[in-house]
């Protein structure tokens, strides 16, 4: 097992995925996402200094939220309390779209796989959705909490829950 910073107990089940199509809205996704959620900071097009600075100010609201954040792409997100798709530290994440990306997440020790497109989004025109039958096949068996990814809300969670899916990973469903 390596070595690392503990990862919160228990992991969140409900996530929001940022990006730089939120805009403003980062601000009331965050105030929506519930208590003790999670956070996939991505936001990889927005160059270093600004996306630093946009980083640091969703932690604390992440803080005041008591929310888990997880730092995506390049290093230097201070304040993160994981990665996503690296190992370094925390809670690591890693975003799988069919089993042989899903035996490497966990082989990298991964601790949250996130499994999509589950159903049709936004976020990913034109990708074809899996359906939640092929998309729990495509994540296999083994370690990792599984969070549903792809066209997720609340309805849609109750509909996956009881294939194995701990949770679920939204942008619109926190945006709206």
């Amino acid at each position: 097992m390596r070595a690392r910073h503990p990862i919160p107990t228990p992991i969140p089940t409900r996530w929001l995925m940022t990006d730089e199509r939120l805009g403003e809205g980062l601000w009331r996704a965050l105030e929506r996402l519930p208590r003790g959620g999670g956070v996939v900071f991505r936001h990889y097009r927005t160059p270093v200094r600004e996306r630093r600075a946009l980083f640091r100010q969703v932690v604390r609201v992440a803080r005041r939220r008591h929310l888990t954040v997880v730092g995506a792409g390049p290093r230097g997100l201070s304040g993160a309390d994981g990665t996503h798709q690296s190992v370094a530290f925390g809670v690591v994440t890693w975003s799988v779209h069919n089993r042989r990306e899903a035996v490497r997440a966990r082989r990298a020790g991964a601790d949250v796989l996130f499994v999509s497109p589950i159903f049709a989004t936004r976020s990913h025109p034109g990708a074809r959705a899996k359906g939640p039958l092929r998309a729990r096949l495509a994540a296999g068996r083994g370690a990792g909490v599984l969070i549903a990814l792809g066209g997720m809300d609340e309805t849609r969670f109750r509909r996956v829950r009881p294939l194995g899916f701990a949770g679920y990973a939204a942008i619109d469903a926190w945006s709206r």
